[in-house]
């Protein structure tokens, strides 16, 4: 019983893994894939190292997950905004997706695509591009959005659908750096309504 007991001591339950991957996607948007320590990642999770590496792998892999995690929670946002009937609806919803993700207090400050690549050097370098080819895929979801929306004429024949989509990418990208800049919920509400005044359409 002692010995079974010792084995199973800090493995993680089934209930709590998606708890303990909930936690360690906090600690990476918070400080970024380098600035997190395995010991900052295993004492949030509230297991020890090697429970997590049981459980999730490394931590490429743990991060990995983190990033799913984030798409399907407090990004998720984007899918349902992707499914708008018009595309000033489906531009609007991103931009106030946005601004709601990042201006809620019971998160970190920024964007976790933004804020894990952080000060990423070279053994991080397979982070840095799964991070990039993450943000990749989510223009390229967009773009795909905005080409139906042409075809269905409800996007102007002269609006490249890339150009609007690199556009777009970039303004969240811009929203959530002014987030972790310090910009208040007032100032990026701001920022959001004149940038959709001045889209075309």
């Amino acid at each position: 019983m002692g010995a079974r007991t010792a084995a199973n001591k800090g493995r993680p339950r089934s209930f709590a893994k998606n708890a303990a991957l909930e936690a360690a996607m906090r600690v990476f948007w918070e400080k970024g894939y380098e600035g997190s320590t395995l010991a900052d990642l295993t004492r949030a999770m509230g297991i020890n190292r090697s429970s997590m590496y049981a459980t999730f792998g490394d931590k490429q892999a743990l991060f990995r997950m983190a990033i799913a995690r984030y798409a399907e929670g407090p990004a998720a946002y984007v899918r349902a905004a992707l499914e708008q009937p018009t595309v000033r609806a489906v531009v609007e919803a991103l931009l106030r997706g946005t601004l709601e993700l990042l201006t809620d207090p019971s998160h970190p400050r920024g964007c976790l695509s933004v804020q894990g690549a952080l000060a990423c050097g070279s053994p991080a370098e397979p982070i840095k591009q799964a991070l990039i080819e993450w943000r990749k895929r989510g223009e390229s979801k967009i773009q795909k959005r905005l080409q139906r929306a042409r075809r269905e004429k409800d996007l102007a024949k002269d609006v490249d659908p890339g150009d609007l989509a690199r556009y777009i990418s970039t303004v969240v990208t811009g929203i959530a750096v002014q987030s972790a800049n310090g910009a208040t919920r007032a100032e990026l509400t701001r920022l959001v309504d004149m940038l959709l005044r001045s889209m075309p359409f």
